[in-house]
């Protein structure tokens, strides 16, 4: 009886220490972000601040210079107070002041089934706000190179500054910042974005889509310097959705689209095969999977069908956690042709009947082909009932070294696709 007693103890302890710890990890994550989120209203309200004191005491842009010194000087074990970085915080004030957070908000509450014309939409009503140039800080210096104590001094007034600016209690103001998206994305983040001059509806986009996804830093700079917003959401994509899914897995599917998608490839050359192109993206599957977004695990390379007396080989299949369906992908090192649609659309049929269970919506047929005229595609997929979409890929050179750390790995990968086909 007592090592019945002793072993429901164990048990039982065991599922407290287990509570207690996903609790804990809970804790550092809020921790974390909580910290995150205390020094970007730092930084925001250090930038208003300066940016009060430039218009009201004519600083300019050598006082910044001294201003950094001194308080490196009177704070020395303090961090991130470099004259670049105190004019990085002059930008993020002026590029998120108290009506576009609120704005910010409004979007947010619109976005929660996003499709290409929603978040067309509302990043083009974000667009409407007129900015100063983010990179435009007073170059006069009307008070020369001196910064008195007095100014200096007045750091401790910030939070003041700030409420007669806004004309609101810091409390409030806190609160309105802290439920902003800015606050959900780091410093160098912003910084990125910053330094992008992207308007400010594209910017705001690129903050949810780092937060949705994970990207480190790194990882939304590349993101950026491919144009992925209008490779996503701009493009004139080529697809059957609208009429063979229901909505809105159509809408879903199709933001969930690009064109092109861009590949990098180890050691491309110009004339690559099919099967060569397979392998590398197959053996580099983490940046393969970045570039297809969000929610995509890995299935299989040259998936083996039996079908009637024959053999067959689909290029590669995928599985979307958010679409729930299989992804089928054919890939063409040639333009755009009518008859690689047939083909693409026998291997989702096979799909459907050999993988697909009660769970899982339709399978969905992806075509990537090297160039190819649009109008003859959209014509081509008139006449299939299948879900597909035609897109251009675009190799490009191996990402670099300092990027790699910041993707996904293969563990976590498989980890993801059992998890869809459990």
């Amino acid at each position: 009886m007592s090592q019945e007693i002793n072993k429901a103890e164990k048990q039982y302890l065991s599922l407290v220490v287990r509570a207690i710890g996903s609790d804990l990890e809970h804790t550092q994550v809020r921790m974390i972000a909580s910290a995150n989120a205390d020094m970007l209203f730092h930084y925001w309200k250090v930038g208003h601040f300066i940016l009060y004191l430039q218009k009201k005491e004519g600083w300019g842009s050598k006082v910044i210079d001294n201003l950094s010194k001194a308080i490196r000087s009177k704070y020395p074990d303090k961090k991130g107070y470099s004259t670049r970085n105190l004019i990085y915080m002059c930008q993020f004030a002026k590029a998120y002041p108290m009506e576009i957070l609120l704005e910010m908000g409004k979007v947010e509450k619109q976005l929660n089934s996003p499709s290409v014309d929603n978040v067309l939409q509302l990043t083009n009503e974000l667009n409407q706000f007129t900015q100063e140039p983010l990179a435009q800080i007073q170059a006069t210096d009307n008070q020369g190179n001196i910064i008195t104590q007095e100014p200096l001094a007045q750091l401790g007034e910030i939070s003041e500054t700030v409420s007669v600016i806004y004309q609101h209690d810091i409390n409030l103001i806190e609160d309105i910042f802290k439920q902003s998206a800015v606050v959900r994305t780091n410093w160098a983040s912003h910084v990125i974005l910053l330094n992008s001059k992207l308007p400010l509806g594209e910017r705001y986009w690129y903050i949810t889509q780092a937060v949705a996804n994970g990207w480190s830093s790194n990882v939304l700079q590349m993101q950026i310097e491919t144009n992925l917003f209008a490779r996503q959401i701009t493009a004139t994509k080529v697809s059957n959705f609208s009429v063979r899914l229901p909505k809105p897995q159509s809408d879903l599917a199709n933001y969930l689209m690009k064109d092109p998608y861009i590949f990098d490839m180890m050691g491309q050359t110009d004339k690559m095969a099919e099967r060569d192109i397979e392998r590398q993206l197959v053996s580099h599957i983490t940046k393969y999977l970045l570039e297809m977004g969000s929610g995509f695990a890995f299935v299989a390379q040259q998936k083996h069908f039996e079908v009637g007396d024959s053999d067959f080989y689909a290029d590669l299949i995928l599985y979307n956690i958010q679409l729930h369906a299989y992804v089928v992908i054919e890939l063409k090192t040639t333009p755009f042709k009518p008859e690689y649609m047939g083909q693409l659309n026998f291997y989702i049929n096979v799909v459907d009947e050999t993988l697909r269970d009660e769970h899982d919506n339709k399978t969905i047929g992806l075509l990537l082909c090297n160039g190819g005229d649009k109008v003859v595609a959209q014509y081509a997929l008139s006449g299939y009932d299948q879900p597909i979409s035609v897109s251009d890929y675009q190799l490009s050179k191996a990402i670099p070294d300092n990027l790699k750390s910041a993707l996904p790995t293969v563990e976590e990968v498989e980890e993801e696709l059992s998890k869809c086909i459990q």
